[in-house]
């Protein structure tokens, strides 16, 4: 074979290669925010004929995305037919609150014992100023604001520079409500969620405070503190009766089995 016809082929699996990524990362787009969106029934077994030409992608793709999404919990295997999409508890959501904590504060604990130049803190800081001269008051800046606090927790993970860590981190993440930027408080909707902002904030004070002193155990207990906003948030949106038809994912949660 010619060297050509070695470089066209090594062409045209590259465009193989990525048209495939580009199917998985569609498929498992789209499937989440069917899923979120309360597309299917929890326990009932999705079709994936149907749903793969919904998304415009092929079978193989779909199942990819389908063990994908059950790695995130999203959905379960059901013997020999496919999948469901799963149903959570609010004590599943609590436990992956709590585990988020206990991993984000291993991560500042890190982040303190880690710190070499005060410096580095700099990008934390710029993001509170941000935080704090907001006015999370509609849809646009909320979402906004909600932006900036997920970069402010991605930036303590790179500090802590702990690959492992970060990749347990990011998995609790895509358990539904358990992010820090969880989208179930909106000011509009839920107003008692705007007490909880300014306590949010001077959390975030008293981090980049604790880290910069390499105040191991006090960035760590912080930051567990403030992981449980989260669930605050989720009670206060509970509290509201139109939570469940009007925001992403409820509709997964089985309140009744709650104690």
């Amino acid at each position: 074979m010619s060297a050509s016809e070695n470089h066209a082929g090594s062409l045209a699996e590259a465009h193989s290669t990525r048209d495939s990524a580009s199917q998985i990362a569609r498929a498992t787009l789209g499937l989440r925010e069917l899923l979120l969106q309360g597309a299917f029934r929890p326990g009932q077994r999705i079709a994936e004929i149907p749903l793969s030409a919904k998304l415009g992608v092929s079978r193989t793709p779909l199942r990819l995305a389908f063990e994908k999404l059950e790695h995130e919990g999203l959905v379960h295997a059901i013997a020999h037919s496919g999948f469901a999409a799963s149903e959570f508890t609010l004590t599943d959501i609590w436990d992956a609150i709590e585990t988020r904590g206990i991993l984000e504060g291993a991560a500042a604990r890190i982040a303190a014992e880690r710190l070499k130049d005060p410096a580095q803190l700099d990008p934390l800081r710029k993001i509170n100023r941000a935080m704090e001269g907001m006015q999370a008051s509609d849809v646009e800046s909320f979402e906004r604001y909600l932006d900036l606090n997920e970069t402010f927790h991605v930036a303590i993970l790179e500090l802590a520079n702990n690959k492992i860590l970060r990749r347990a981190v990011e998995q609790i993440y895509r358990f539904p409500f358990a992010s820090m930027s969880s989208r179930v408080l909106h000011s509009k909707t839920v107003q008692g969620s705007k007490e909880l902002l300014p306590i949010a904030e001077e959390h975030h004070r008293a981090l980049i405070d604790a880290i910069e002193h390499r105040e191991g155990a006090r960035a760590e207990s912080l930051a567990r503190e403030h992981s449980r906003i989260t669930r605050r948030n989720l009670e206060v949106a509970l509290a509201n009766r139109t939570f469940l038809e009007t925001v992403p994912g409820a509709g997964l949660i089985k309140l009744r089995s709650v104690d």
